[in-house]
């Protein structure tokens, strides 16, 4: 594997997309369960709806023109092949910033903010602007485990020693981050890592959510801790794919592999239980760009990186955004004074924003918003 770091271009062979398609054809259409429309899951007429306009309707070939006019790069890091976009500003003074993409999505989520942050001038703002920097984490799409794998676990420490030696092997010594979900893992523990290297920790959301510590509740009034408690049963809900996921992951794998329906299924069931937390209790195609859904959905086929990018689960890695004193802090999604003030409690905070989202996916369902809060984040620090 080599440390080299070199061109790299989507180019998936026509016989890989018939397959695609044939497979979406022949999909067995599974028996209504009892219960209401999505009580028991994703139903079957909506899956099999959006099943017939990937098959029909959505165009590969135009996505992945689309991806490739952003130039990537592959390099060997830690054994592991790593896959990035890197889109240099052509502002003399813009700020290097490495993006980590969230679970279950990947680089594909930033096609919308990448043009904004890298050229503000020809998107209608004076900046500032940014070389991106967005690598695909290890196993997901064209960051794939090597065969064999590696059997030493991927751990959030791991992937932001690897995003350091990456941002140093592009000859970046001072950079700042920014990640959602995933990413928002990631961003704070590079910052904690490497102080000395990152100049600010943006993320969308996390920070400060209730955990179940009785901590939790030390110093807020009665009305603060009533008002903790319902955010607390806001967020328990779910399908039980955590722990799935931590104990049996491989067995899933297996169907991730050799359906696409099911891997469609599984992607629109993560987004909507996400963004339920949102207050969105809609199709997602009625709010985020259904291409571009589509475009991540291929992307997990194609490179066959399902069961591979469930690592944050079955390593223990998954979890809400670790705390970092150590360099400052800016949240854009990030809710109510409260969930500040308890953010506050182990992070250096310097701004928190209480932008809307109608997605968990910030990027693809407020690119405009997260656009906003990056540029004026990083404009407090310079």
């Amino acid at each position: 594997m080599s440390s080299e770091i070199t061109p790299f271009r989507i180019d998936i062979p026509q016989a890989d997309l018939d397959d695609l398609r044939d497979r979406l054809a022949r999909t067995r259409r599974a028996r209504r369960l009892p219960g209401g429309d999505w009580d028991r899951g994703v139903p079957t007429d909506h899956l099999h709806r959006l099943a017939e306009y990937w098959r029909t309707g959505y165009d590969w070939r135009r996505h992945e023109a689309e991806l490739n006019r952003l130039p990537q790069y592959t390099t060997g890091i830690d054994g592991q092949t790593v896959h990035f976009l890197h889109v240099r500003s052509p502002e003399p003074d813009a700020v290097p910033l490495v993006l980590t993409h969230s679970w279950p999505n990947s680089v594909a989520e930033f096609t919308r903010i990448i043009g904004p942050l890298t050229d503000p001038r020809a998107h209608g703002s004076e900046g500032p602007a940014f070389h991106v920097v967005a690598p695909s984490l290890p196993g997901f799409a064209f960051s794939p485990f090597p065969e064999p794998p590696d059997e030493r676990p991927w751990s959030i420490d791991r992937v932001a020693r690897t995003w350091a030696e990456l941002m140093e092997r592009l000859g970046y010594d001072r950079y700042g981050a920014h990640g959602n979900d995933a990413g928002a893992l990631v961003t704070p523990r590079l910052a904690a890592l490497f102080p000395e290297r990152v100049i600010g920790a943006h993320i969308t959301a996390g920070l400060g959510f209730p955990t179940g510590d009785p901590a939790d509740f030390e110093g807020l009034t009665d009305a603060e801790k009533a008002e903790l408690g319902a955010m607390a049963a806001v967020m328990d809900f779910g399908s039980g794919y955590g722990p799935y996921l931590a104990g049996g992951p491989q067995t899933l794998a297996h169907a991730f592999a050799d359906s696409p329906a099911f891997q469609l299924a599984y992607l629109v069931e993560r987004f909507r239980e996400f963004d339920r937390g949102h207050g969105t209790d809609k199709p997602l195609e009625e709010y985020l760009d259904l291409d571009q859904f589509l475009t991540n959905a291929t992307l997990y086929w194609l490179t066959g990186t399902g069961g591979s990018s469930s690592w944050t689960y079955y390593e223990g890695a998954a979890g809400m955004p670790v705390d970092q004193a150590e360099v400052p802090t800016g949240v854009s999604h990030g809710g109510p004074p409260l969930i500040r003030r308890l953010a506050e409690r182990g992070n250096r905070i310097v701004q928190w924003s209480d932008r809307a989202s109608a997605s968990h996916m910030v990027a693809m369902a407020d690119p405009e918003g997260l656009v906003e809060d990056v540029r004026t984040f990083f404009a407090r620090l310079s």
